[in-house]
């Protein structure tokens, strides 16, 4: 089954880059590697707000980072122009916006991890991962995740 049909089977339709909310780009691409900047949870088109442990549960997390993942994979595409030409994603960093004693960051971050596996295969899209909880996220938002992956 290629990318597209997985993503046609699950009802996904990558969205465009999204326009950058400060003074950054939403990605670099060095030689092989394309580096996408922190893409934050959005829910209905806004900043996903919440916090775990406090106000969001780790399911309503894992949903959260689960669109993280479209949106990275939708910047991802607009930066080699087919998610065909992505050889390996080689690294997400999560932080989760949590109470201090949260301690589920790593399950939150499944939500994207797991959508990524599915849709590029586990030879493509297994990755090495750093989850981390954080006090607060730029405009409140739960959950943010950046993308390392090597490209043809």
């Amino acid at each position: 089954m290629s990318i597209q049909d997985r993503l046609q089977a699950l009802g996904i339709t990558l969205p465009p880059v999204a326009v950058p909310a400060a003074a950054y780009v939403p990605y670099v691409r060095s030689g092989s590697l394309v580096f996408l900047s922190g893409h934050i949870a959005r829910q209905a088109g806004k900043p996903w707000v919440g916090q775990l442990g406090l106000t969001m549960s780790t399911e309503e997390g894992q949903a959260a980072a689960r669109a993280v993942a479209i949106d990275l994979l939708g910047t991802l595409q607009a930066a080699v122009g087919s998610l065909d030409h992505v050889r390996r994603v080689v690294k997400l960093l999560s932080l989760v916006n949590s109470t201090a004693t949260f301690t589920e960051h790593h399950l939150v971050t499944n939500g994207a991890s797991e959508l990524i596996v599915q849709i590029l295969g586990p030879a493509v899209g297994a990755h090495a991962r750093s989850a981390f909880g954080v006090a607060q996220l730029p405009m409140g938002a739960c959950v943010e995740i950046e993308l390392v992956a090597e490209v043809a």
